[in-house]
């Protein structure tokens, strides 16, 4: 059996398709399970062992080429995960039945204008994907995501990693409004040196010097394998509601999540793993599914108002 399965992005909304993509290899062992997402997330699937193989789009390639590839096996099951128009293109491209999955648009609306949510708990983003696999008959198995890395990224992690116990904290964010002040993240990295452990930054290379610190070891932009390596190795991560939220806890390491301008109502909390949740009940919160450029109220509360003194007990707290 072969199953097809598209994931263009982001880096969180992919490794969240693993409960899956495990639980599909699970229920059919032969099955040969194709991800199709885009090259720079790659590096998360590539050592997964519920994958056959990752077929990658690459920065600037037609989608016909991609759909010209796709086409040369006869696929069983084909899984849309994305829903967006690229992936609504490849569908026609590549041909045949195609099943997808329901965003929660009007939830999401109804929480971001109104600040209310009376409906039933959040369904995880994570257990909404298995919508697009119910042909196969599977079922999410209370497991968290998973990442793999390879034997180099480790040895490059052992190297790069502090001797020390430590603490890795991610101070980037895609959006503006997503990301806690360089201010915080400075009284943080000198409260956690306090407690014992030493201080990683990871993310992107363009988020290189967000936390300019001597008790920060920074080490962004040192690729996603190496990043999910050093991300098993601490001993707990601080993040916004960002992708390498989702890397962490699906290396198993305990999480402290700042929560601002969006919501853990949206599905994106941390999905079955050891976390602790901070965030403010203002009345202007959730402004936005995703962030935004700016704070709509111009103060910025729903972050500045999360102090690090609170972080850094909520971090003593997972890490004891």
């Amino acid at each position: 059996m072969t199953v097809l399965v598209v994931r263009f992005g982001a880096l969180g909304d992919v490794v969240l398709t693993t409960p899956l993509l495990r639980a599909i290899r699970r229920a059919h062992p032969t099955a040969a399970i194709t991800v199709v997402t885009k090259a720079q997330w790659a590096p998360v699937l590539a050592h997964n062992p519920a994958i056959a193989r990752v077929e990658s789009l690459a920065e600037g390639e037609p989608l016909t080429a991609l759909a010209a590839r796709l086409r040369a096996t006869t696929w069983n099951h084909r899984l849309d995960l994305h829903g967006s128009l690229r992936s609504r293109a490849l569908r026609v491209l590549v041909g045949g039945r195609w099943r997808g999955w329901q965003r929660p648009r009007s939830r999401r609306a109804l929480l971001v204008w109104t600040g209310v949510d009376r409906l039933r708990p959040p369904t995880p983003v994570a257990e909404r994907y298995f919508a697009a696999a119910r042909d196969l008959a599977v079922a999410p198995d209370g497991r968290p995501a998973e990442v793999f890395w390879s034997e180099a990224d480790d040895d490059r992690r052992h190297v790069l990693a502090p001797r020390a116990p430590y603490a890795a904290i991610v101070p980037g964010a895609a959006h503006a409004t997503k990301r806690w002040s360089a201010g915080h993240w400075m009284v943080l990295a000198h409260r956690l040196r306090a407690q014992g452990l030493a201080v990683v930054a990871l993310g992107a290379e363009h988020e290189r010097g967000l936390v300019a610190s001597p008790d920060v070891t920074d080490l962004c932009g040192v690729g996603l394998g190496v990043t999910a390596a050093l991300l098993n190795g601490a001993v707990v991560a601080v993040a916004g509601d960002t992708a390498l939220l989702h890397v962490a806890t699906a290396v198993g390491t305990p999480v402290v999540v700042l929560f601002g301008p969006t919501s853990p109502a949206f599905g994106y909390a941390p999905y079955r793993a050891r976390s602790r949740i901070l965030e403010r009940p203002l009345p202007c919160r959730p402004c936005s599914v995703y962030g935004g450029p700016h704070c709509p109220m111009r103060h910025h509360r729903c972050m500045i108002d999360l102090a690090p003194d609170e972080v850094a007990r909520a971090v003593e707290s997972l890490a004891s």
